[in-house]
């Protein structure tokens, strides 16, 4: 994996989130020279798996109307989140359009030349995924705790996206700049949660002593 630079480092510090999606090219008819690819950013109500490791396992969801208030005024295609700009809204190179099932998108590649070889290592299957940088402003969070195997499981449910930065294919799977989004989430649950058990444990200890004095 490639390392962040201070770039990537200060905009994560900042909030801005990433989410990696599925990406396909789209083969158009002959009298269209175009170079598309597509696919959708994320789906609604559908939870996938965010981060998981040992007995805790944080899945997350978008809400069908999360979007509703987003800023969506210049969304960027780039690679890795950095670096040239290959699409924008702007200039209506890249298409952005919420649905019934998700967050569409639709980006036309031939307009540079880097553009253009980017698309066929999309079309030859080099590249198959991409990554979404945003901002969340509310969501909600439900724990499912199982005290028999001590698995804790939390529903993350993204309510209102404020702001859409970027689209970008990137070279990983699971690139940096989402998987570190990922554990900073899960990170910050866990140690909620470890908080809360602190907090339990300590009342019910008092509890035991009041008890006691009887």
């Amino acid at each position: 994996m490639s390392e962040l630079d201070d770039l990537q480092r200060s905009r994560l510090e900042q909030g801005r989130e990433y989410r990696n999606m599925n990406i396909a090219v789209r083969t158009l008819n002959e009298n269209d020279d175009r170079m598309m690819v597509e696919g959708y950013a994320t789906t609604f109500n559908q939870p996938y798996e965010l981060w998981s490791h040992g007995n805790h396992t944080v899945m997350e969801q978008m809400a069908p109307n999360s979007f509703d208030e987003c800023d969506l005024s210049d969304v960027i295609m780039q690679y890795d989140h950095r670096g040239r700009v290959y699409a924008r809204t702007r200039n209506k190179t890249l298409e952005i359009r919420i649905d019934a099932k998700g967050l569409y998108i639709s980006a036309d590649l031939g307009g540079t030349e880097e553009g253009r070889k980017l698309y066929q290592e999309i079309k030859g299957g080099y590249v198959d995924r991409m990554s979404i940088g945003f901002v969340v402003e509310a969501d909600s969070r439900t724990v499912t705790e199982d005290h028999d195997t001590g698995t804790v499981t939390v529903l993350r449910t993204i309510l209102k996206i404020k702001k859409l930065y970027d689209v970008s294919a990137v070279s990983m799977p699971a690139n940096d700049m989402t998987s570190i989004s990922a554990r900073n989430l899960a990170d910050g649950v866990i140690a909620g949660l470890a908080e809360e058990r602190r907090r339990v444990q300590e009342k019910r200890l008092k509890l035991r002593l009041l008890l006691e004095d009887f």
